[in-house]
């Protein structure tokens, strides 16, 4: 614990837990949190600062960007003003202090708070590493101040170098190190017993590990890669079936600050078709790896390993079960490095004995297909994937299913997520017919770069009958025609994988606008808004051919909220459930649970 370095006055009377980051290439960050309270620990080592000069910050913002008016900062610094007033006097220099800050909207200028709430801060400088520590509230009802919430948090770090007598004007951008990471800073709390249950599991005779490893990639001098590489899964698995109990990451020494989240992807076709053995960028892979494209594993920086419930593990194996899985890395080399060599992957703890639930995965949202578009320009453009209550009805058990982990995903334009979980209802003066409960998952700063499955705080039993609704809101400012849905990195996906057991014979549960409404949109928008298009040709057309403004971006939105929908209620084999699933009505709510704001606490 933390306070094996520093003892606290303040103690806490919950379970806390202890997480750790490493940011720069000298700066780890550890932390624990205690949601009693909304506050949360941390202290940072920062190795080779200066002992009389040198200041170390750690900070928020809403998307990376310090600079947009979001930018907190809680820095250690030590005041040569009253260092020189000490030494005038006789004394000795003064100590290091904390200061909380912001970054002045629109430029990379500290400013200090007038309100302070980096609370309890206490340091030491030992062997070359300065270790400090501090205090602070989720939400500290500062407007300055970074309000912790779910989802995605955007952690920067920054080390420089003065001498100062005040860190108030000294510029982020002009220090020796700085940059940003994106984590789950509100982790769940693992209670001792689960902890100990969970390496019980992982010791028990009968389990064993493999791992999907890259092979000597020569990461390119680029930005960011995206690597693929196809793999066979050990023979011992292949004949007889087994569960995943649990999977995690095994990054190769030295590539801590490379790679930045990966995927496995099983093969899911005939167990006895091969699939090229392709090692290449991803962009570039052959067609036959379309297949591949069912996940079973995940990690994104700063995840911990993602275990099963104890009576529930994910099927693999077997000689019903093709052999096959694709490993997708992405290289994020910001630096443009030429001489990283790396062999990082993914780890699988599976076992065969098995348990009482084979798991599975359900894909939510929305239809992969260029039916769904956004149009360029906007900031908050929203699409909604249904999957509604006629597929669940009829694809889930009386008793339902319990999901217990979720990846939420889009591509490069997606700035928020969200599932919403709706309940039939009997109750007196509901006009809707339904309850809405507590949100699946959502994040309110995702970005595509870090994509982790997240189990959830609450696992939450679907029934028969119930609806789940992901929306999705994209910013396109920087695009200058429609983005369209589909599977290259420049469309769109709005999709939530949700982990769940028992499995049922539900693999898809998504929808897209029905054609026949599509085709009508086009034709509106040929003879009303004098669109030179072809109503009845390539929808990628029709949509690229319209000039958009403000108005028809509007006009798309109302259409998409309105228009009905086709369903994909698909089974593991990729056919339909018995039924007519298209033109299905979109379902409707008077009234939306509206998402938690951290500072509404402040107005009570």
């Amino acid at each position: 614990m933390l306070r094996l370095i520093f003892r606290f006055t303040l103690l806490w009377a919950v379970a806390e837990a202890i997480f750790n980051v490493r940011l720069g290439e000298d700066i780890t960050l550890y932390w624990e949190l205690d949601y009693g309270t909304g506050e949360f620990v941390a202290e940072i080592h920062a190795k080779d600062v200066d002992p009389s000069t040198g200041w170390v910050g750690l900070g928020f913002s809403s998307r990376g960007n310090i600079s947009d008016g979001s930018g907190d900062f809680c820095i250690t610094w030590r005041d040569q003003l009253g260092a020189a007033a000490s030494v005038s006097a006789g004394e000795k220099e003064p100590p290091m202090q904390i200061t909380d800050v912001h970054i002045r909207n629109g430029t990379n200028i500290i400013e200090v708070d007038q309100q302070q709430d980096c609370l309890d801060f206490q340091f030491l400088f030992q062997n070359g590493t300065l270790k400090w520590t501090f205090r602070r509230k989720f939400t500290t009802c500062d407007y300055f101040d970074y309000a912790l919430e779910e989802g995605t948090t955007h952690l920067h770090w920054v080390k420089g170098t003065g001498p100062l007598y005040d860190i108030k004007g000294v510029s982020i951008k002009k220090a020796l190190d700085h940059g940003f990471k994106r984590i789950r800073f509100l982790k769940n709390i693992e209670s001792p017993e689960h902890k100990q249950e969970r390496i019980n599991n992982l010791r028990d005779g009968s389990s064993w590990n493999f791992r999907i490893l890259n092979t000597q990639v020569k990461v390119p001098a680029v930005e960011t890669t995206y690597w693929c590489q196809i793999f066979k899964i050990p023979e011992g698995i292949t004949k007889k079936k087994h569960h995943v109990i649990q999977f995690g990451s095994f990054i190769q020494k030295g590539s801590e600050d490379l790679v930045h989240h990966m995927e496995v992807f099983h093969c899911s076709v005939d167990p006895h078709k091969s699939i090229p053995m392709y090692a290449g960028p991803c962009d570039e892979s052959p067609p036959e790896l379309s297949v591949c494209s069912r996940v079973i594993g995940a990690w994104a920086m700063g995840a911990e390993p993602l275990s099963y419930p104890a009576d529930a593990g994910l099927a693999i194996g077997g000689p019903d079960f093709n052999p096959y899985v694709r490993l997708e890395m992405h290289y994020n080399n910001p630096g443009k490095r030429a001489d990283y060599v790396d062999s990082s992957g993914m780890e699988f703890w599976v076992t065969d004995k098995l348990r009482a639930h084979d798991a599975g995965v359900i894909e939510l949202g929305l239809e992969y297909s260029d039916k769904m578009a956004i149009p360029p320009k906007q900031t908050r453009f929203q699409l909604t994937g249904v999957c509604n209550r006629e597929c669940t009805s009829v694809s889930f058990p009386r008793d339902g299913i319990t999901i217990f982990a979720s990846q939420l995903h889009t591509h490069l334009t997606g700035a928020r997520v969200v599932t919403r979980h709706f309940r039939p209802s009997l109750r007196p003066g509901n006009v809707d017919g339904f309850i809405e409960l507590p949100f699946m998952n959502w994040d309110n700063h995702y970005s595509t770069h870090y994509q982790e499955i997240r189990p959830l705080k609450r696992p939450t039993r679907v029934l028969p009958g119930d609806i789940l609704l992901t929306t999705c809101e994209f910013n396109t400012m920087d695009r200058t025609n429609a983005t369209l849905g589909g599977f290259a990195i420049s469309e769109e996906m709005c999709v939530n994988y949700f982990h769940y057991y028992p499995r049922t014979k539900l693999e898809v549960c998504k929808s897209s606008v029905a054609w026949k409404s599509l085709r009508q949109y086009f034709h509106f928008m040929q003879e009303m808004e004098g669109q030179q298009i072809e109503p009845e040709g390539a929808v990628s057309s029709n949509y690229n051919g319209i000039e958009w403004t403000p108005f028809r971006a509007k006009l798309l939105s109302d259409f998409y909220n309105k228009s009905p929908i086709d369903m994909q209620c698909n089974q593991s084999d990729g056919t339909r459930f018995p039924g007519s699933w298209d033109s299905m009505p979109v379902p409707k709510f008077s009234k939306l649970l509206q998402a938690r704001n951290p500072n509404d606490e402040c107005y009570l």
